[in-house]
């Protein structure tokens, strides 16, 4: 079964800190400098990603959003953010909660104003970028610093047990002062858009690793045939999306500005569908003892199947289905 690439810096931390764990630590261990998407060393990104999904999904949620804010920060020209900065990135658009932008003097400073929601780990991080609108009613992106005066962090937003400990809760905005970031319609624009959504997909497959090697360690010395069948399943599920992780980003690394909206939601795709083969396999092996007494586990298996909503489902199939019909330039359609 393959396994992410050993991280000797985040085995010493989870020695250090065991469940406490948390984002300033990886930041301050600079764990947070990962090859920007699409620039050669895609995979070594999801690696790692993958590797904090495997010890706590809730803890890459927050990592994975520091990063990419990193990523698209840097993709938009943006200066490099202070060291030791924790962000976030909160580019949800439900139809209740939207920020608007104006202007505050000289560009690129702007000023917030609304409610930001799903904001994961508002309470712990110091920046976000955010995705807002402008008077024209155009699509924007700010990078905000949450420690003012006109950001306040509410307790509201979060019913779930899963994924409880990723903090995504309802942030509100009064004037705050912000930068914009590139220019409107930038975000979705951008080629590392789909480089991103496909990140995603490595900490979903980590998350689905992390069960599987926690089934794999309980499964004792000697199985039952039942049990090893379980096992097998889970196997055939992780290797099989793994190729195809380390396929797409050997795509994306090929052609870097190329529209990799296929290639992503394949791969989330094929990763979600692998998760829930691992989420139901593992559950049938060990039983309800290891559900009610084992708590890692037990949060493992509540935590992601709330992060694998964050895939559109039958919206997403019928996207990759379109791309099917019309193919983009260099996407193969089922090579062998």
């Amino acid at each position: 079964m393959l396994a992410p690439r050993a991280l000797d810096p985040l085995d010493q931390l989870q020695e250090e800190h065991g469940e406490a764990l948390s984002l300033a630590h990886l930041v301050e261990a600079k764990l947070d400098r990962l090859p920007l998407p699409g620039a050669g060393d895609t995979l070594a990104r999801w690696r790692v990603l993958a590797a904090v999904a495997a010890h706590d999904l809730s803890l890459v949620k927050l990592f994975e959003g520091h990063t990419d804010a990193l990523a698209i920060q840097a993709e938009l020209g943006a200066p490099a953010p202070p060291r030791g900065t924790r962000w976030g990135t909160w580019c949800a658009e439900p139809p209740d909660a939207r920020v608007t932008l104006a202007a505050d003097g000289a560009p690129p400073s702007v000023r917030l104003s609304g409610t930001k929601a799903w904001c994961s780990g508002a309470a712990s991080l110091t920046h976000a970028v955010v995705s807002c609108w402008n008077a024209e009613g155009e699509p924007c992106l700010a990078a905000v610093a949450l420690g003012q005066q006109g950001v306040t962090v509410t307790a509201e937003g979060w019913q779930a047990v899963g994924m409880a400990a990723s903090g995504s809760v309802d942030v509100r905005l009064r004037e705050a002062h912000a930068v914009q970031l590139g220019a409107p319609g930038d975000y979705v624009r951008r080629a590392g858009f789909w480089h991103g959504g496909a990140g995603i997909a490595a900490c979903w497959w980590g998350g689905a690793f992390g069960i599987a090697r926690m089934v794999r360690a309980m499964s004792g010395p000697k199985p039952d045939p039942h049990r090893l069948a379980h096992l097998g399943a889970i196997d055939v599920a992780l290797t099989a999306s793994a190729a195809l992780l380390r396929e797409s980003a050997a795509w994306i690394d090929s052609r870097p500005r190329a529209d990799a909206r296929a290639v992503a939601l394949r791969a989330r795709l094929a990763v979600e569908q692998a998760a829930g083969e691992v989420m139901l396999h593992a559950g049938r092996a060990l039983g309800a003892a290891a559900l009610c007494r084992n708590a890692r586990f037990a949060r493992a298996m509540a935590d992601l199947p709330v992060f694998l909503r964050q895939s559109h489902a039958e919206r997403d199939l019928a996207a990759l289905g379109g791309c099917v019909l019309e193919p983009a330039e260099g996407v193969p359609s089922w090579p062998l």
